[in-house]
């Protein structure tokens, strides 16, 4: 032990009593009791210079840091929810590579619980930093609208089709908005159909005071979900897609 927390070839995690980064100790148990929740991963997260992007895309991760740091109990008053109702949501998945992890003193490469390990840190590391370069780059060409409907309005996001971004740019155009602080303003994203030329409109966290189910009748509207949330649209028109934006508009919401 004490001569691992001395190489600096190997990194230590949630073990050894310090946090040394330049010898890649990773342990948070010697932090105060009243240190903001803080556990070996988001040290880890911290040296790789993308904890604030993975708080931001992540949202499990302060809950995963309020349960190791605080316990059930205080986990579940902090969520205003009751301890039955979060043990409910642990998953047997969790539960078996926890149990198999701990049931050896040594893993390697090859070995089930090695290769699994790899493939989370891997896959959380991918998505936290593909999703930064999505974002930065889809930042480039979006723009808010203001559609007015009489003394009342909203605001949309629109990302033209632009042939450099990746087809699944659009998918991260929800974190978008809440970067520009707009989550209470905006209530629809219309961006690239994937499979179409035209556009996809879909409410911004399902706000009930768009119904796109009354565009179903429109000729340039191929597709609209009979509970209103989406719809896909053969027009490339700006004033166009504003149009049936107002047309979807409902002051007061509702089903």
């Amino acid at each position: 032990m004490e001569s691992d927390l001395s190489d600096s070839s190997i990194a230590v995690l949630d073990i050894g009593g310090e946090h040394a980064l330049e010898r890649l100790v990773f342990d948070h148990h010697q932090f105060p009791r009243a240190h903001v929740p803080t556990c070996a991963l988001s040290l880890v997260l911290q040296y790789l210079g993308i904890y604030e992007d993975a708080r931001e895309f992540c949202p499990w991760l302060e809950v995963a840091e309020w349960f190791d740091c605080r316990g059930p109990q205080d986990t579940a008053d902090w969520l205003e929810i009751d301890r039955e109702t979060l043990g409910k949501l642990n998953s047997p998945l969790d539960i078996t590579i926890l149990k198999s992890f701990a049931a050896q003193t040594e893993h390697h490469p090859g070995e089930p619980v090695w290769e699994i390990m790899r493939m989370i840190g891997r896959d959380l590391f991918e998505f936290i930093t593909g999703l930064r370069a999505r974002l930065n780059e889809v930042s480039k060409y979006t723009e808010v609208w203001d559609i007015m409907s009489g003394e009342s309005g909203f605001k949309v996001l629109f990302l033209p089709r632009i042939d450099s971004l990746p087809d699944d740019a659009s998918g991260v155009l929800g974190y978008h908005v809440k970067s520009l602080g707009l989550e209470d303003e905006i209530l629809a994203i219309v961006a690239p159909d994937s499979r179409g030329n035209g556009y996809g409109m879909r409410r911004f966290n399902d706000d009930l005071r768009l119904d796109f189910s009354l565009l179903v009748e429109e000729e340039d509207v191929h597709f609209a979900h009979a509970r209103g949330f989406i719809a896909k649209t053969s027009a490339v028109d700006i004033e166009r897609l504003k149009s049936m934006l107002l047309q979807s508009y409902k002051e007061q919401g509702g089903n």
